[in-house]
């Protein structure tokens, strides 16, 4: 033809294309009906499975919520853990040392005080999971405790003077802090939970209802999330229920794309439910996979070693502005509360976390067999170290015999060794002589554990104490 120019390599389709997708065909570049049927069938199981992984953060949230509100409405409700938390109730990774107080906000009806305890440490997290602000020992009231007003997303009132205000970008959030014990004495910090704790909307101020405390201590409820298909309903839930504003465009993109969107009714025909409910399983196992076999040399505390540790920061970035998402995957699939203490350098404050997840030479860990882990001498720590064992399956406390699948420095009897060094054995029998050092577990269940320090000191950070590896006792 008179106006024909060479088309560059690379530009053109073939008429057929051989693809995992199997087969397609085209016509001069146009794709027949099996075509369109495959692509769009598999475009719309890619998205889903990547809005699986980029939805485990506010779905880990909503499963917070549901376990919560079985214990009594929002706001006026403030579930305690009184005694140390076991291993009857379902939480991911919880510790066993301090006693936590969980709260749901909801600020759907205007602005909320709450008046928080002195000597206490934690957070508010938006229902995305992200990070709002920091209450008590690293917070605006520097562990003395005193009244933090709400603020929804939103408002455009005055906020009155004598508080320290917060804007939560989302109407529902979490409310948790942990009770600091004197001296290792629990009691003093509940008695200081019940005498200054209130929460109430600012509207009531002047006759503030009452507040009703729930201790929650050995109960058998759960508030780790599902990941079948209701997954999708808590997600829809999250999106349904919050503002636009407050999540990134190209997320709310990914959720719109499968169906989930402000505003609209989430009604998957069959064929999107089927792909959705896949998506699920392949969501769920890629979330299993990047926790339990991570491929990022940088996520392991030392070369040829098996010790995870958390990645990009509270934010999740590799880099200022570039979203870390393998490391976000991990953590909310794996854990709960999100703050810049997780990546702030504290000596000898704060606690600082080593994931245990396979034995030293690169095996998952069998509830069958016994393991041993060596604390070498002189543990970098102020306060203490324990080492706590979790459930592949839930991530929660492993259910055995033991209350706490728990060893710690604090642990009356304690075997240590002529050099200071303590061993803790894992495995379905007890060593001889070494039962406060054992922590079990069940044949044909695999686990996790979590070794964490306390006030640790200069030699956990610059890497001159090292943690020794999990060792299978031959």
């Amino acid at each position: 033809m008179k106006m024909t120019t060479d088309i560059p390599a690379g530009v053109a389709s073939p008429n057929t294309v051989q693809t995992r997708l199997g087969t397609l065909n085209f016509f001069d570049g146009f794709p027949d009906q099996e075509t369109v049927n495959k692509v769009y069938d598999n475009l719309d199981f890619q998205r889903a499975v990547q809005a699986y992984l980029l939805a485990l953060a506010p779905v880990n949230v909503a499963g917070l919520r549901e376990g919560l509100l079985t214990v009594g409405p929002a706001n006026v409700t403030i579930p305690t853990f009184e005694e140390n938390l076991n291993a009857r109730s379902i939480f991911l990774t919880p510790n066993a040392t301090t006693p936590y107080t969980w709260i749901w906000i909801d600020l759907h009806k205007g602005p909320l005080v709450v008046e928080v305890p002195p000597m206490t440490l934690g957070m508010i997290d938006d229902f995305w999971f992200k990070y709002v602000t920091d209450i008590g020992i690293v917070g605006p009231d520097k562990g003395k405790g005193g009244k933090y007003l709400l603020l929804p997303p939103g408002y455009e009132g005055d906020a009155p003077e004598g508080y320290m205000v917060v804007r939560v970008p989302t109407f529902e959030s979490i409310l948790v802090w942990r009770n600091m014990p004197v001296q290792g004495d629990i009691k003093p910090a509940i008695e200081r939970l019940h005498k200054n704790t209130r929460i109430y909307p600012l509207s009531q101020v002047a006759n503030p209802p009452a507040n009703t405390f729930v201790n929650v201590s050995d109960r058998d409820f759960s508030t780790v999330a599902p990941a079948d298909y209701r997954f999708w309903e808590l997600l829809n839930y999250v999106v349904q229920n919050e503002p636009v504003e407050s999540l990134d465009p190209i997320t709310l993109g990914f959720f719109a794309s499968i169906g989930i969107e402000k505003g609209k009714l989430f009604a998957p025909d069959e064929r999107m439910k089927k792909i959705l409910t896949e998506a699920a399983a392949v969501g769920d196992a890629t979330a299993r996979t990047l926790t339990y076999q991570s491929r990022i040399p940088e996520a392991f505390y030392y070369p040829n070693s098996t010790w995870r540790q958390w990645l990009g920061g509270y934010k999740f970035q590799s880099q200022p502005g570039v979203a870390h998402l393998d490391a976000a995957a991990f953590f909310y699939f794996y854990a709960t509360g999100v703050t810049p203490a997780m990546e702030a350098k504290m000596v000898g404050q704060g606690s600082q976390y080593a994931v245990g997840l396979l034995d030293s030479q690169g095996n998952p860990l069998d509830g069958g067999k016994t393991y041993r882990l060596r604390v070498l001498p002189n543990a970098p720590v102020k306060d203490f170290w324990s080492a706590i064992v979790y459930d592949n399956q839930t991530r929660s406390m492993l259910q055995t015999d033991q209350d706490f699948p728990q060893v710690s420095s604090l642990d009356q009897g304690l075997v240590v060794n002529q050099d200071g060094s303590v061993d803790v054995y894992f495995g379905p029998k007890t060593p001889s002589g070494m039962e406060p050092n054992w922590i079990q577990t069940i044949p044909g269940k695999g686990w996790n554990m979590l070794f964490r320090l306390y006030g640790p000191f200069e030699p956990w950070f610059d890497k001159t104490w090292k943690l020794s590896e999990i060792e299978l006792v031959q």
